[in-house]
């Protein structure tokens, strides 16, 4: 084997990529995921090696939440702390690397887009980049609106607290709770595009989206009822209703879709001089 074979075993570079039939044997499959998990691991540890530099910031940006509900509430009625005595280590080692994976989210989700886009057809590598391109943006939105929202939440949370007792709120839980309310968020907005994304793969249509809008408004509800940890109909509302529109406009664009995909089946095999049957 030549140095250059050698060479790309080592970093998992598949040796002979595409057979003469088009396809790749299973062995360069693993090489080529092992090389796209090295290169996801890598990028977080330096993500990781900079959140160290701005674990100050990073303290600063989760407390806030936390700082403004309490300024809401009697003065003594809550109070962060730590226990142990490793508890600031592990909140720093846990705060970075929360900070790390987020940090290097756009590294390692092209390394998995990377390894499955070469499987799919062309048509399929259109519409899911197009939904790439609108997911990632949606996501982001929900965490904002879940980041704005939680000071609201934590003072009703916090408030409900008998007045005779101090809260005390272990930091590290409250990180594992920041970290799902504003994770809750996120997968709230992706939820009506996966919805396009069915409707485009033929497993829900748009005339079936319509029939259960009562139902699946409820559900938007009841969904963002159970996401939000404080429970209260503020945070909730701030969840289902743009839950419950972006509903609405995938629905929109399903019944669309629908109806394109409908005169396609009508025209088909029909020569160019041929006039199509009235729907």
């Amino acid at each position: 084997m030549s140095l250059l074979g050698v060479a790309k075993l080592l970093v998992g570079t598949p040796v002979h990529p595409v057979g003469a039939d088009g396809r790749m044997a299973l062995s360069d499959h693993l090489r080529e995921l092992r090389a796209r998990l090295l290169k996801a691991a890598l990028a977080v540890v330096v993500a990781f090696a900079i959140a160290l530099f701005f674990y100050d910031f990073l303290l600063h940006l989760v407390l806030d939440p936390y700082l403004e509900a309490q300024k809401a509430l009697p003065d003594g009625a809550t109070e962060a702390t730590t226990s142990g005595a490793a508890g600031g280590f592990l909140l720093y080692l846990k705060l970075c690397g929360l900070a790390a994976l987020v940090g290097s989210s756009p590294v390692w989700l092209y390394q998995i887009w990377a390894f499955i886009l070469p499987g799919l057809h062309r048509n399929e590598k259109k519409w899911t980049a197009i939904f790439a391109v609108i997911a990632g943006p949606l996501f982001f939105v929900g965490i904002v609106l879940g980041y704005v929202t939680l000071p609201k939440g934590l003072e009703i949370l916090i408030g409900l607290n008998p007045d005779e007792l101090t809260n005390l709120v272990e930091f590290n839980e409250y990180l594992t709770f920041f970290s799902r309310t504003l994770l809750g968020f996120g997968i709230a907005f992706e939820i009506p595009v996966f919805v396009v994304l069915l409707n485009f793969a033929g497993v829900v249509k748009g005339k079936t989206l319509g029939a259960h809008r009562p139902w699946i408004i409820v559900g938007s509800f009841i969904f963002a009822a159970v996401m939000t940890p404080s429970g209260d109909p503020f945070t909730m509302s701030f969840m289902a209703v743009p839950m419950v529109v972006l509903f609405l406009i995938s629905e929109v664009i399903a019944r669309f879709n629908d109806r394109r995909r409908g005169k396609k089946t009508i025209n088909a095999g029909l020569s160019p001089d041929e006039a199509s049957p009235l729907p």
